[in-house]
């Protein structure tokens, strides 16, 4: 299930009705307005938020401009998306990094949130942007919190810097000394959760702040506990005075009301996202793609960042010379579906695309007909993955007992391959060439 799925449709069925009617009536949108007031709610959207926002579309929507308008409807989903966006924070909210290496970036909230996971992807997102950062393990209360730290550490591929089980104060104080020797640009530090807010944690991560002044104090959320997660979120926020949030579990089933509510209820910023649980599933949050998912009008600018940081220059410009050239193979099929796996997942990528979600529902791509279809391209010989046409009965036989598939699976792979090629070719024999596809 995608990102706030159960909203979009609600909110889709809502528009749709409105859409249709030439001229809309002050009952009609008084009508529209309850419809999405449930419909924020039953996302678990905080009740003074939905009722807030509801106030400021409507004031909106009664207004001359648009009771007059000859397209009403459209103009009444342009206030909700721009209000949505106002909700969220209006414009992306980055990192703020010190003048003076390193910067401290104190990670804090509840066991089971993903605090610990999310060190690791936000370490590994930053040395992507060529940032040399230190994970510094200051949960000495969970078992393994410290030797889950280094696995993640391990993964991503930056240094984990831990004392076991001494004071935490101390170890981050030390950690910060190391990083200023050893030159490392980031420090993110990973702080003591507990199973609920107390004054003991709380007091202790005052004295972690009040120690290494961090530039930022973020805190993680999950998004499938709703409610809960925004009454969290205030609580840190009265204590330490976060600089910003992360919530974590914002794929699969969720409702998603978190992401609505938290902003309008602490007034810090939401600055980043998971959404999934690879090391790479983790997104800068832009308010104004977020709206534009949850309005089912898809994120063309975040598909195109993830293509672009998925497949390098080379491989672009090898299948752009397959298309010049028609000599799409599926060697080239196969490097499609490698870039598949490396941009995440495959439904979240289809809600990206504008349209997406009217036309497909709920349809739902399985990954295994994905690695099925690698396991077929890979069973087959060099010579038949450049030149298809040669494989005949007697070779998708062997290929099908290769893969552990049948010889119907092969069959549909190279339909789907001609079809492609078929598109391909298309695409490449316009006389304005675009970009190809990534995939």
């Amino acid at each position: 299930m995608a990102i706030f799925s159960s909203l979009s449709e609600r909110l889709s069925h809502i528009f749709s009705k409105i859409t249709k009617r030439g001229k809309l009536t002050e009952l009609e949108i008084n009508q529209a307005m309850r419809e999405i007031r449930v419909a924020l709610l039953e996302a678990d959207v905080n009740f003074s938020v939905a009722k807030q926002f509801i106030a400021q579309v409507s004031e909106k929507a009664l207004g001359e401009e648009v009771l007059k308008s000859l397209t009403p409807g459209q103009q009444v989903i342009k206030i909700v998306n721009d209000e949505l966006i106002a909700l969220m924070g209006s414009s992306q909210s980055k990192l703020d990094f010190s003048g003076t290496p390193p910067t401290v970036i104190m990670m804090c909230g509840l066991q089971g949130a993903g605090k610990t996971t999310m060190c690791g992807k936000l370490g590994a997102h930053l040395k992507s942007q060529g940032k040399k950062v230190l994970l510094v393990a200051g949960d000495i209360y969970r078992p393994a919190a410290i030797n889950q730290l280094q696995i993640v550490g391990k993964n991503a591929g930056v240094e984990v810097f831990d004392k076991g089980t001494q004071n935490p104060v101390k170890t981050s104080r030390q950690a910060i000394e190391y990083a200023k020797k050893n030159d490392f640009n980031v420090v993110i530090i990973d702080t003591a959760g507990r199973l609920h807010i107390n004054e003991e944690l709380m007091e202790e991560l005052q004295n972690i702040k009040k120690e290494v002044k961090p530039a930022e104090i973020l805190l993680t959320i999950d998004a499938m506990t709703g409610q809960d997660s925004v009454n969290v979120a205030k609580e840190f926020n009265d204590k330490l005075d976060i600089s910003g949030i992360i919530v974590t579990k914002l794929d699969g089933d969720t409702r998603g009301g978190v992401a609505l509510s938290v902003k309008a209820v602490t007034g810090k910023p939401i600055k980043f996202c998971g959404v999934g649980e690879k090391l790479g599933d983790i997104e800068p949050f832009y308010p104004d793609r977020m709206a534009s998912r949850i309005l089912g009008m898809g994120d063309v600018l975040t598909l195109i960042e993830k293509a672009q940081s998925a497949v390098d220059e080379n491989q672009l410009k090898q299948m752009e010379k397959a298309l010049r050239e028609n000599s799409f193979t599926l060697e080239d099929f196969l490097a499609q579906y490698k870039n598949i796996d490396k941009l995440g997942d495959i439904n979240q990528l289809i809600q990206m695309i504008p349209g997406a979600s009217k036309k497909l529902g709920n349809v739902q791509i399985n990954p295994k007909d994905i690695e099925r279809n690698k396991a077929i391209v890979l069973s087959m010989t060099k010579k038949e993955r450049l030149n298809p046409d040669i494989i005949k009965a007697s070779q998708k036989k062997r290929i099908a007992s290769g893969s552990g598939t049948t010889i119907q699976d092969v069959n549909v792979l190279l339909k789907q391959f001609y079809q492609s090629k078929e598109m391909m070719k298309k695409f490449g024999s316009g006389k304005k060439r675009g970009k190809l596809p990534f995939f």
